[in-house]
Parts: structure tokens; C-alpha cells; sequence
């Protein structure tokens, strides 16, 4: 946790054929931690990466990163800055989004934007959305182990569905 409760997001992970961006809202008290995207051991992010590219939870988290970089995946969050209690993005407030102009001028390449979950979409829409509006927006099931509404076998099947022509 930063000064004054303020909270910081990590730097993108992308490479140069990045096709696909995944966004978050900011990450959580775990994976902050950690230094880490999505690092809380219930997070289905690394399980549903696992199952449509190889990048299972177990393997290191560097490994992980190389891996949905080589498949042209980009991960980064919505916010660069915030003030937040805990995990929960209902307490999310005086959020600073990244800066999306200088990621889609450097990463021409992406082609569709996922969004996980539904702070994550709200947040989009009003800070980037109009900059490349001919970026093609999925809303995905949340990863969070606090969004539990849905199954993970129907989350997996809504996530396969958003990236099934990202399949080498």
C-alpha cells in the first residue's frame, strides 16, 4: 500500500505482437503483494491462461508472462492509481487511469480489448474507449474468487469463446 492509502498498478505485460489486450480494474491485495497480476491463489485468470494457452498456475510467474506474450496476449489493468480498502473495486475511489494513448500508439497491433469484469468494463468506457473505438470490446466473466455467481467451467467457456480466433 502506498502513501495515504493510494495503491498502484503494474506495468503492462506485452510484447511487440500483442493482438489482444485483457483488462483488469486494479490489482488486488494479493497480488499487490505479491508484485504479480492476478495472484490470489482462488483467481481464475492464471487456471483459464492455463487451460487456452499453456500458462498453468504452477509454472513460475515469469514463465506465465512469456508465454501469453508469445501468443500475442497484452495484460494490464484500467487503473494506474487509486485509493482502495482491501480487494473489493465497490471500494475503489479517486482512480487515475493508464495511459492507454501512448500503449495503443506503441502496440498497433491490438485488435480487441477483454475486459475482466464489470469495473473493469465502466472504467474503460469512460477513460479509454474512445481513443481506438474501432477496437472490438468483450465484457468476460470476472476472475475473482469474489465474483462467484458463475461456474468456472462457464467462465472458461465464455473467456475460450472471447479469444477463440487468438488460437495458433
Amino acid at each position: 500500500m502506498g502513501a495515504e492509502g493510494i495503491i498502484q498498478s503494474f506495468d503492462p505485460i506485452v510484447g511487440p505482437g500483442a493482438r489482444v489486450l485483457i483488462l483488469g480494474s486494479m490489482p488486488g491485495v494479493a497480488s499487490l503483494e505479491a508484485g504479480q497480476y492476478y495472484a490470489h491463489p482462488r483467481n481464475a485468470f492464471w487456471q483459464i491462461m492455463g487451460d487456452l494457452f499453456g500458462a498453468h498456475p504452477d509454472l513460475p510467474y515469469e514463465t506465465r508472462r512469456s508465454i501469453l506474450i508469445d501468443q500475442g496476449v497484452a495484460v494490464w489493468d484500467v487503473l494506474k492509481h487509486c485509493r482502495r480498502e482491501g480487494s473489493l473495486d465497490s471500494n475503489i475511489r479517486d482512480e487515475i487511469p493508464n495511459n492507454f494513448r501512448k500503449l495503443f500508439e506503441m502496440h498497433t497491433g491490438i485488435s480487441r480489448v477483454l475486459l475482466n469484469g464489470g469495473t473493469a468494463a465502466r472504467c474503460y468506457k469512460k477513460y479509454a474507449g474512445s481513443l481506438r473505438p474501432d477496437l472490438a470490446t468483450v465484457l468476460v466473466p470476472s476472475t475473482s474468487p469474489a465474483y462467484a455467481a458463475m461456474r468456472f467451467e462457464e467462465k472458461l467457456g465464455r473467456w475460450r469463446a472471447a479469444l477463440l480466433d487468438m488460437q495458433p
